[in-house]
């Protein structure tokens, strides 16, 4: 009957294999809808009494028992009995489809069920008379009908909804009742305009007009009509189908998966197809303007990232997920099953990423028998080698070559073949360790940390107010810069000159060169511009106090950038480092002077619209070139607030494995605590310096393209100047074979690096997967956090050839080819009719593709966001990790009213209003508070309607006020106290990025609009779908070929 899936272990056979052959399969003796029902009059089912049924609540299967199908008991199998459904799934578009299933056995054929009378409950049979349902839904937050508890020695699985549990204040992201009918207490009052107050009141059973079936009558053939459908199942209706897996995953089976408790009714061969997927209810009544969906039950990534832990126990010496991440975590065997799964395939990489709390990296120093390494493919030993020969000898698992074991590594073998100081080598037991170097892995002796700084000292940098606030900044670090007390330091300042700075530490006050020949630039200093901080600092420390005012009058609109550019790497080059570039006036002199470009509209819609997103002059990328060639990282502060092409200029930092920060309309008044802090992050952060990546893998596959912000030395070999934690690097792997015959895969990232205090390092992060034959698996072990991550960043350089519109309609074809694939698996064994299905590891993936659209990078185009910004959000997002791009893409939005109006605050409570909300204008009341965070900004939204006294508490006497005027600083209130302490943990808990805190009251026009409303990616706004619109789409376009 097509039962099996592919690569799954045999069930018992269902009941219709014994069937006397005089049976009709599909009769229509009756309304069960799914199965086939016998042409023989029904009969009353007959239970034991002192029996018990089952009652599942939630998917079939706990963590350790992730699916089970029940086995056909040796009662109940009279073939004439009608099988109990499968699974009560949301109807499908178009009539009679699919037919509501009765929540009880098939009884003889009566008068019509009627809907029950206003405060009375439907009809319900004692429990002694009643099979119950198989249900396979999550039924959080829905208050189920008695049926009956659990027989003895039977484990009831707990919820494992898909979405959050109920919430006081907060939206549900489960329909409490059928669409149409309003939940109990909920508020009489009308709400306003454009937004939707939410019910604060608890679940209860609907009340108000009769549940009615949600299909007309049967048509004729079907005698009895079907009891109206308990209301634990109508609120099913247009929302979340989940069920859990067929098998669970590598076919490892234990004997309760298998056979179940024989109280358990049998099950036909159709409905004995467990749906192995989550689906979604997408269907709208003919003639009507309804979408058909529940906006409220759509999954939402609410949580924020959750990193994947679904392997099994096999795979639990991997790395941690936060330092490599797999698209999925199960590879294709073959060519033809890469060329199914339409997502990208590869891994993103983190390689400094912060230990967890509690699992530091093992520094190791193999100082006797030297660093274990494979002699033929170089691979670093790891958790995942084998010991043969008594101990004499280890197998390679990357390509399985035999290698000797030094004698000072030697340890003997106990009789499982575990060497018996294994609890004493991290390296075999941990997937992340940290090497220290011999000498034979250093080219030159380890660099000192070095920090060289350009700054612009031009007419916009001096008003700004930026030269005051970077030489505060660096002034206040010196003390924490890393490498003390072998730091360097030096200085050069720019307008349509270049200024060189003597730091000698005999000297009481640095001396000030000037070179104004600006087409043959050269050093006027051999010595003395590069200098010990710890010897010179009274010199740098004068320095940076006299900076403001030694330009204070300076009237030069000029910017000689190129020169100043190819002055700091004359001086660099030696050594090599960090060059940190503060950039306000866009190049106007010298080599690298650039043009406006940026201010053509006529470009965008045409074929020409990506030039504007390339770099106009090689000269910057040459530059880039010459940098990572002598290990220099850059980074750019970027301050201008006209156009100064940061598609250009930015190309420095993403090609030496730099950052790029940016800060439109900078003014110190409104912007010097984010300055401050992001530059004293950059300074004092762990860095990894002069560094290079590679990552190895097993036979037959290898990586094929690299995606972020470095330098490729070789095809395989990443160069990184310097490195830190925020930064993570993606890439894409495909198969030499045209079949895979091993097993296993293996992953190595391995970061050759020299630390802050001069050791040559060498970090070492190693993974395994498992090799699979089945498509499907892939999508159960797909990780979306992963997959969104590489599809930004093709995207992004998607842009720097394409049309935006073009690399929108890409990444919706990516997500359409991969939903219909996915459903062809299912077409043949399951009715999906109007149904969207997806499996449960991807249920948000339409929603970050949506969002991803809807990106600074990729939205609108010419009127829709300014050049630069474009550019800059581009370049942040090649390097972000995992976390903080989906933060990005889909920011939380949180209620905080009712948080500041308790008298006090505990942690739980603040735990409690960090429940996040959907990004819909919805979710907005006009008598709230709420903050909106992306981790790049914050902005509080002030209701319409807020209490005045909230707005005093928080504001004071400009709670009145236009907001864009007011600043929010701590007040002496315990309101503004409470408000301020919060902000500060959202700060705290990503600290890569200062967020500064925009203030916006309702109905303030363009502010709310650019800072608010357009941020919501599941409104439709400025012509792009909403999300329910998108889901729709995506449905009709996987339909259209399926």
């Amino acid at each position: 009957m097509g039962t099996e899936n592919p690569g799954r272990p045999s069930f018992p056979a269902t009941p219709f294999a014994a069937a006397p052959p005089t049976m009709t399969p599909f009769s229509n003796s009756g309304s069960v809808v799914g199965s086939e029902a016998s042409n023989l009059r029904p009969m009353r089912p007959t239970v034991p009494p002192n029996t018990s049924p089952p009652m599942t609540a939630g998917p079939a299967g706990s963590g350790e028992s992730p699916a089970f199908r029940p086995a056909p008991p040796t009662r109940y199998n009279d073939p004439s009995l009608p099988t109990p459904p499968s699974s009560y799934g949301p109807p499908a578009a178009g009539t009679f489809n699919r037919f509501p299933t009765p929540p009880f056995g098939s009884m003889p054929p009566g008068p019509p069920a009627r809907a029950p009378v206003v405060g009375q409950p439907p009809f319900q049979p004692p429990p002694s008379q009643v099979s119950p349902p198989l249900s396979f839904r999550p039924q959080g937050q829905i208050p189920g009908v008695p049926m009956g508890s659990p027989p003895p020695g039977v484990n009831t699985p707990q919820i494992d909804s898909s979405f959050p549990a109920s919430r006081p204040n907060f939206q549900p992201s489960f329909p409490p009742t059928v669409s149409g009918y309003p939940a109990a207490g909920a508020s009489s009052q009308l709400p306003l305009p454009g937004y939707v107050k939410q019910s604060n009141a608890p679940f209860q059973a609907p009340q108000g007009p009769p549940v009615q079936s949600p299909f007309q009558a049967p048509p004729v053939g079907y005698a009895p009509s079907a009891p109206t459908p308990s209301p634990q199942f109508l609120s099913q209706q247009g929302g979340l189908a989940q069920a859990p897996p067929v098998a669970s995953p590598y076919g490892l089976h234990s004997r309760d998966q298998i056979q179940h408790s024989s109280t358990m009714p049998p099950m036909g061969a159709m409905q004995g197809l467990i749906e192995d997927f989550s689906s979604l209810s997408i269907g709208s009544v003919p003639g009507s303007i309804d979408p058909g969906v529940d906006s409220k039950s759509l999954p939402r990534p609410l949580e924020g990232d959750v990193e994947p832990n679904s392997l099994p126990e096999g795979y639990s010496l991997n790395c941690n997920p936060r330092y490599l991440r797999l698209t999925t975590n199960a590879i294709p065997n073959s060519q033809s099953l890469v060329s199914r799964w339409h997502l990208p395939l590869g891994a993103v990489v983190c390689p400094l990423a912060q230990a967890p709390q509690g699992e530091e990296v093992s520094v190791l120093n193999f100082v006797s028998s030297g660093i274990i390494r494979c002699r033929r493919c170089r691979t670093y030993v790891n958790p995942f080698v084998t010991f043969t020969d008594s101990g004499r000898k280890w197998r390679c698992n990357i390509c399985a070559l035999l290698n000797d074991v030094p004698g000072d590594y030697f340890a003997h073998l106990d009789a499982t073949g575990r060497r018996v100081d294994l609890d004493q080598r991290p390296e075999l037991t941990k997937g992340s360790v940290e090497f220290v170097a011999p000498t034979e892995y250093m080219v030159r002796p380890p660099m000192p940390p070095l920090y060289f700084f350009l700054i612009d000292v031009s007419i916009s940098a001096v008003r700004s107010g930026m030269i005051e606030v970077v030489a505060k900044t660096i002034k206040s670090c010196l003390d924490d810069l890393p490498g003390f007390p072998r730091t360097q330091i030096g200085f050069i300042t720019y307008d349509s000159t270049v200024h060189f700075y003597n730091m000698k530490s005999s000297l009481t006050q640095p001396q000030m060169m000037v070179v104004s020949d600006l087409d043959d630039i050269f050093i006027p200093l051999p010595d003395d511009l590069l200098v010990n901080l710890s010897e010179s600092r009274t010199v740098v420390e004068a320095f940076l106090d006299s900076l403001p005012t030694m330009f204070q009058d300076n009237l030069n609109m000029e910017s000689a950038f190129g020169p100043a550019l190819k002055a700091a790497f004359m001086v660099m080059s030696q050594l090599g480092g960090k060059l940190l570039i503060f950039q306000n006036t866009m190049p106007s002199l010298g080599v690298g002077r650039l043009k406006l470009r940026g201010d053509d509209p006529r470009a965008y819609g045409t074929d020409k619209e990506y030039s504007l997103r390339v770099p106009e002059d090689p000269f910057y990328k040459q530059m880039a070139a010459d940098f990572t060639k002598y290990q220099i990282g850059v980074n750019v502060y970027a301050f201008s607030d006209k156009y100064s092409d940061l598609a250009s200029i930015g190309t420095l930092a993403k090609y030496t494995g730099g950052q790029l920060y940016y800060y439109p309309s900078f003014q110190a008044a409104n912007h010097s605590e984010k300055l401050s802090h992001e530059l004293t992050r950059d300074l004092t952060r762990e860095t990894a310096w002069e560094a290079v990546m590679r990552i190895r893998c097993g036979k037959g596959i290898r990586f094929t393209s690299y995606h972020g912000n470095f330098m490729l030395r070789s095809t395989d070999l990443v160069a990184l100047p310097a490195v830190d934690c925020d930064k993570a690097y993606a890439m894409q792997l495909s198969l030499e074979e045209t079949l895979l015959t091993n097993q296993t895969v293996y992953f190595q990232v391995a970061l050759l690096y020299t630390a802050s205090c001069g050791e040559r390092r060498i970090r070492v992060h190693t993974a395994a997967a498992p090799v699979v034959s089945d498509l499907g698996e892939m999508y159960r072990q797909a990780d979306t956090g992963a997959i969104v991550s590489m599809l930004s960043r093709l995207a992004i350089e998607k842009t720097m050839s394409s049309k935006l519109e073009d690399v929108r309609s890409n990444v919706h074809l990516r997500i359409v080819k991969a939903l219909r694939e996915y459903r062809n698996l299912y077409a043949v064994q399951h009715r999906l009719g109007g149904r969207l299905i997806y499996p449960e590891s991807l249920k948000f993936l339409p929603l970050y593709g949506l969002a991803l659209c809807k990106s600074t990078p990729l939205r609108g185009g010419y009127s829709d966001v300014p050049l630069d910004e474009r550019c800059a959000a581009g370049f942040t997002m090649m390097a972000l990790p995992v976390k903080k791009l989906l933060k990005l893409l889909y920011p939380s939005l949180v209620q905080l009213d009712d948080y500041l109006l308790k008298p006090s605050a505990s942690a739980d409570e603040f735990r409690k209003v960090m429940k996040r909300l959907p990004l819909t204008a919805d979710s907005l009341d006009s008598r709230g508070l709420y903050v909106y965070d992306d981790g790049l900004q914050i902005v509080l939204w002030f209701g319409r309607m807020l209490s005045p006294d909230i707005a005093m508490n928080l504001l004071g006497p400009d709670a009145a006020a236009e907001l864009s005027r007011v600043t929010l600083m701590e007040r002496e209130t315990e309101m503004s106290r409470r408000l301020m302490g919060l902000l500060k943990k959202l700060r705290e808990s990503d600290p890569s990025y200062h967020q500064l805190c925009h203030l916006v009251r309702q109905g303030e026009q363009p502010r709310e609009g650019f800072m608010v409303l357009t941020k919501l990616v599941e409104d439709q706004t400025g012509g792009t779908n909403g999300y329910v619109d998108w889901l729709i789409q995506l449905h009709r376009q996987v339909q259209q070929n399926a």
